[in-house]
């Protein structure tokens, strides 16, 4: 609770002088009195329990006054209440899928594996966003739409594999992805749209330049983060054998830097280099604080009037001291 016009209060100054002012009254003589031939006598007389609770009138008078001084200040009770409307960003998730994703130089499991885990990790720390996800090796396609339904696109992310089992074909599209994902941004109203692009490689397939992809993006207002995941230097991809199980052949694997720095720079965003599963993870981590969700709050205060509250047992007492004045502790006049 809170006065609106506290500056009322200071009627409370009139309580005491109203007091001094009786009792001064009643020094001087000059409240009303009868007068009697025998004093001693009338003196002598039993005190009834209506002379004894004269004084409650008094005090009644003292509260009614007090009670109305506050409703004159303007007791007030407030409710806030906060709206939250989250302004939810975009994100595709583009996921080089191709044969170089195998090898196993990142962790005990191989780069794409280690990926997922990564990117399970970061969908637990989004919430209001719409993500989608694109895969690509070859060529790209849409495995998931933009979505809020984060355990279904989970399960999606957890059934992909290698050039998708043989479903597409060799080499790496980052081009054709980049504007695969561009596609299903473009018609978005989010106000942030962001695309996160892990590759292994270089371009060598598809039909769109990663350059004229990232300036298509741009043309929407689509931020491209690019990620170069392996280490530097010839990586061993395993294989299965018929005969003798697993192997593994040495193949070297060009990550090419420079374009993935020419995407990310054209479309205001930033590369990321990870070389193991720490750092990986700390890439994800860091364009999760790069690209929060905005939240609008707007908040609405309700008043209430407590005036009510203070006048009706002001009212209530008024009539029980004009009640009692003209009853039971009535005063001969």
């Amino acid at each position: 609770m809170f006065l609106a016009s506290p500056i009322f209060l200071s009627l409370f100054i009139l309580l005491p002088l109203l007091a001094i002012y009786l009792r001064l009254q009643h020094k001087q003589g000059k409240l009303p009195v009868i007068h009697f031939s025998n004093l001693e006598a009338v003196r002598q007389l039993p005190r009834t329990y209506a002379v004894k609770l004269l004084p409650i009138l008094k005090i009644i008078r003292f509260i009614v006054i007090a009670l109305l001084i506050f409703a004159i200040a303007r007791p007030q009770s407030s409710q806030s209440q906060q709206h939250r409307f989250a302004e939810g960003i975009n994100i595709f998730l583009a996921l080089d899928v191709s044969d170089s994703m195998r090898a196993e130089d990142v962790q005990d499991t191989n780069r794409l594996q280690t990926a997922k885990s990564v990117i399970r990790d970061f969908l637990k720390l989004r919430q209001n966003d719409r993500i989608g996800l694109v895969v690509f090796a070859g060529e790209s396609f849409t495995l998931c739409p933009l979505t809020m339904d984060y355990p279904v696109l989970k399960s999606l992310l957890d059934d992909v594999e290698v050039r998708m089992g043989g479903q597409l074909q060799q080499g790496t599209a980052i081009g054709d992805a980049i504007a695969t994902t561009t596609h299903r941004l473009q018609t978005s109203n989010a106000k942030t749209k962001i695309v996160i692009l892990l590759t292994d490689g270089e371009n060598n397939a598809g039909t769109i330049d990663p350059g004229t992809a990232a300036t298509l993006a741009k043309s929407f207002n689509i931020r491209v983060y690019t990620i170069g995941l392996g280490k530097e230097g010839g990586t061993r991809i395993p294989y299965e054998d018929t005969t003798f199980g697993k192997r593994y052949t040495d193949i070297l694997t060009y990550l090419d830097e420079g374009t993935l720095k020419l995407i990310s720079n054209t479309t205001d965003a930033r590369y990321f280099r990870a070389t193991d599963l720490q750092s990986l993870k700390h890439v994800y981590t860091e364009i999760d604080q790069l690209e929060k969700t905005k939240f609008k709050v707007i908040t609405h205060t309700e008043h209430k009037e407590l005036a009510l509250f203070f006048l009706i047992p002001a009212a209530l007492l008024f009539g029980l001291e004009m009640l009692l004045a003209n009853t039971v502790l009535r005063k001969i006049p």
